[in-house]
């Protein structure tokens, strides 16, 4: 039987912990859950010390999501790692339809279930919902969700398939392949992160996969709010990181080319429409895009080195998302 650990990733979340911690409680019954807790600085520990069922590990620094999850991991062992925000309610059998799937097939190295909205619970959320996809300029996308456009759960997505990236916010992923990619990339910080995890996982032969017999229901925006121009940046930015190392299309310097203008005029609309920090943020991420590009290059020569070149294309669909540009700060 494939042992599973329940990794929640912690930071100042004492106002929260109590609401969600105690569905995932309730509904992962067998499985060890565990609460890593990045450097809080407010009553979270205290918190914690309710419920001596959840094991508490101590990081040392807040690393960010990235940094925070690589260093609370070295000390889990179970076989499948879930990847679970703290603004997440899960639901009744929400974990072994997924383990089933995986364990009938060894190439499934990651997996997420269906994921709806916290508030209005009959629509998919914004953040994972159906499962990811990246259009043909590098723009991630969700089944369910494009921009800030949400559908209703009319049961239009329920089958079960492959897809490019599964959401950061419950993402089941087995330990030794998590490893085997070294990891979430810890010079993302937040955001996309689990996007390019699961690009460097895909490129490898492995397969990414969405599990509609499981349903979570999130919150979002606990870390950053849509709204906070740091997220512009983040968004912005590391979505130059995740095509600079892993886009091995034989033209991906001109869709790089082609993202540095469109960005450009992404931060003319958000200063035509009075988001002048969010336009500020922008120009900050596209500096601190060329300040790391040496690094990024890097990293896709040893990236590349170690990719299935025949699976290498896969990753990016033939489509495109019409004018991206006009809502970029609805990206993921």
């Amino acid at each position: 039987m494939t042992t599973v650990a329940v990794c929640i990733l912690n930071y100042n979340g004492a106002g929260i912990l109590p609401t969600f911690l105690q569905s995932v409680i309730a509904y992962s019954a067998g499985y060890t859950v565990y609460v890593i807790d990045n450097a809080s600085t407010d009553t979270s520990l205290h918190v914690l010390a309710n419920y001596p069922s959840v094991k508490v590990i101590k990081n040392t620094t807040n690393k960010g999501f990235a940094g925070g999850y690589n260093e609370g991991l070295q000390h889990i062992n179970e076989e499948v790692y879930i990847l679970l925000n703290s603004d997440v309610e899960v639901t009744p059998n929400w974990i072994a339809p997924i383990i089933h799937l995986m364990e009938n097939d060894d190439s499934i190295a990651a997996c997420q279930p269906k994921i709806k909205d916290y508030k209005n619970k009959k629509y998919y959320e914004y953040a994972g919902a159906a499962g990811g996809f990246i259009d043909a300029y590098g723009y991630p996308y969700c089944n369910g969700r494009t921009f800030n456009k949400v559908e209703e759960d009319t049961n239009q997505y329920d089958t079960n398939y492959e897809i490019t990236w599964a959401c950061g916010a419950a993402l089941f992923v087995k330990r030794s392949v998590y490893w085997e990619v070294e990891g979430l990339d810890e010079d993302f910080f937040a955001h996309q992160e689990e996007i390019d995890l699961c690009l460097r996982i895909k490129n490898l032969g492995y397969k990414i996969q969405y599990c509609y017999q499981s349903q979570i229901f999130h919150l979002g925006g606990g870390t950053l709010n849509k709204s906070n121009p740091r997220k512009t940046f983040y968004n912005f930015r590391n979505n130059l990181f995740l095509l600079t190392k892993n886009d091995y299309r034989w033209y991906w310097f001109l869709i790089i080319a082609l993202r540095l203008v469109l960005d450009g005029i992404a931060g003319i609309f958000f200063a035509i429409n009075g988001n002048v920090n969010d336009c500020k943020a922008i120009i900050k991420a596209h500096f601190n895009y060329y300040l790391f590009f040496a690094k990024m290059m890097r990293k896709r020569k040893l990236l590349k080195q170690k990719t299935i070149a025949k699976l290498s294309t896969h990753s990016f669909q033939n489509n495109a998302i019409p004018l991206p540009f006009m809502q970029l700060d609805k990206i993921v």
